[in-house]
């Protein structure tokens, strides 16, 4: 047992809930509650990224002040987390007091250790990335990612020296060779720092909503150092200094590959300017696709919609909360880009969902009420069943302690499939009352028990229907692993409840 503490990217308050931003929160969610499982002391931090020119500037085309606007979509944040069983800890906004006093410690901190300087900036602007780039960086003079014409802008900025941190950024990255993860995002960052760094701007005077600059009165913070520091203010820097020491060495952020270069070269650079230690692991993901035939004729009838426009809510209404959270985690490997499709979830749900795990349940627990008048035999210490279920729960606990939820899924499925060929192997349904029965279906109780609880991460909600289902009182998510985790620890005894499909069949998309 241990820490872990996990943060995902705090959302930006000009948008709203997506597919994408819960893609990376149930991600991020799974990894909270698998190290719950296994006894590690957990903190899960999400947020709202609230300050910036593109905020004050969407505020004032709705008449409302930033505050007013942020308050609102925050909000919309918070009721889509609580829709998908987002189990955070702490959901930080960067307009809290608290934001503004780490903020403000963290970079006077840089400033005094003299790596904060002021200078003239003249680049090209994109005001929806809230980021600078240079000529060469830029396509045609468009943002590389947003497209959009950039603006040439020139003031009075104060700057970090990440220069200064080529080096020691070098080193680090050598030294610590998991900093990074899967590798090709290591090598991507890493490439980056040896292409050669150029101090960054890290403030304005063309704006006003941001946090202020202690030293200068005319400037406020560049939106995204305020931003990164949000990791340090949910973990009391600048007020508490035994918390921060609690939990930055076991600090692990979640993030997609668009803001790798601030999460793995300026954010360590910043930590080592304070005299802080970087945090010790990010964890790169790729982006989700959108595809699929039902999308691609709801985009005809609405002329454009993006992977953005998808809104997580909608999806739980039609397939339910558990099924998307599912989906998301299964269909494609942390760290790769995904295809996202209507016909992918409902495939999903019909093969993985319906087909094996909601068959599996209701096969036994019919079998169960019909033939063993609803009390549950034991397991066998000797089952057949015994040496795969031990190898699923090896393989999929190193899945899920290495950010492999999709690998972790795979495993726990594989012992679903093993089980249901059991199943048509011995026919229960064929048998008899007596021992050779109550063999058979002992086992497959103790293999549904067992994927109960390697699955809670995933499915919280199913899993713990699933132990009720089968005569247990706990929730798989109170379990401590290290010991659930054993064949054999099924009690037999308890009153079986045959209930209605965890998953009814979906319609296929004509």
């Amino acid at each position: 047992m241990g820490r872990f503490y996990i943060t995902t990217p705090i959302y930006y308050a000009n948008d709203a809930p997506h597919v994408g931003t819960a893609y990376t929160t149930v991600n991020a969610d799974a990894m909270a509650r698998w190290h719950r499982l296994i006894g590690d002391e957990t903190k899960f931090l999400t947020g709202t990224d609230e300050h910036g020119q593109k905020v004050a500037d969407a505020a004032a085309k709705h008449d409302m002040s930033p505050k007013e606007w942020t308050d609102q979509k925050s909000a919309q944040f918070r009721r889509a987390w609580d829709v998908l069983n987002i189990s955070y800890d702490d959901f930080i906004r960067t307009t809290e007091p608290r934001h503004y006093e780490s903020v403000q410690k963290f970079l006077t901190a840089i400033y005094d250790n003299g790596h904060i300087y002021k200078d003239v900036y003249k680049g090209l602007y994109c005001v929806s990335c809230e980021d600078y780039y240079t000529t060469e960086s830029s396509v045609e003079g468009r943002c590389p990612i947003h497209a959009s014409v950039l603006v040439e802008m020139e003031e009075e900025n104060w700057f970090f020296r990440l220069s200064a941190f080529e080096e020691r950024l070098t080193s680090f990255y050598n030294d610590h060779p998991n900093f990074v993860t899967p590798p090709t995002k290591r090598n991507e960052a890493f490439s980056f720092i040896q292409g050669g760094l150029r101090d960054i701007s890290i403030t304005r005077t063309s704006i006003s909503w941001g946090v202020p600059v202690p030293w200068d009165a005319n400037h406020v913070f560049y939106v995204w150092y305020d931003a990164l520091i949000n990791y340090l203010t949910a973990i009391g820097y600048g007020r508490d200094a035994d918390e921060v020491a609690t939990w930055w060495p076991w600090s692990h952020h979640l993030v997609g590959k668009e803001i790798i270069r601030f999460h793995c070269v300026w954010w360590p650079a910043m930590c080592m300017a304070a005299g802080l230690e970087p945090p010790a692991h990010v964890q790169v993901h790729g982006w989700l696709l959108l595809g699929g035939q039902k999308l691609s004729k709801t985009m005809a009838a609405s002329g454009s919609v993006r992977l953005t426009d998808i809104a997580p809510i909608d999806l739980t209404n039609e397939f339910g909360v558990d099924p998307l959270r599912y989906y998301l985690l299964r269909e494609t490997a942390l760290g790769n880009d995904g295809d996202f499709s209507h016909e992918g979830i409902t495939q999903r749900y019909n093969t993985d969902l319906a087909n094996n795990l909601g068959n599996l349940v209701a096969r036994v627990t019919t079998l169960v009420v019909s033939k063993c008048g609803g009390v549950a035999p034991r397991p066998r210490d000797n089952s057949p069943l015994r040496p795969g279920a031990e190898l699923a729960l090896r393989t999929a606990a190193d899945a899920w302690n290495d950010f492999s939820p999709q690998s972790a899924l795979e495993a726990t499925w594989g012992l679903i499939g093993a089980t249901n060929a059991y199943l048509e192997l011995h026919a229960p349904w064929k048998m008899e009352q007596g021992d050779e029965l109550n063999a058979v279906l002992g086992d497959a109780l103790e293999a549904i028990r067992l994927v109960a609880l390697l699955a809670t991460p995933a499915m919280p909600e199913v899993c713990e229907a699933i132990w009720q289902r089968i005569g247990l009182s706990a929730t798989p998510g109170e379990q401590l692993f290290a010991v659930s985790a054993t064949w054999g620890q099924y009690p037999g005894g308890s009153i079986i409840v045959k209930g209605e499909p965890l998953f009814p069949r979906m319609k296929t998309a004509e």
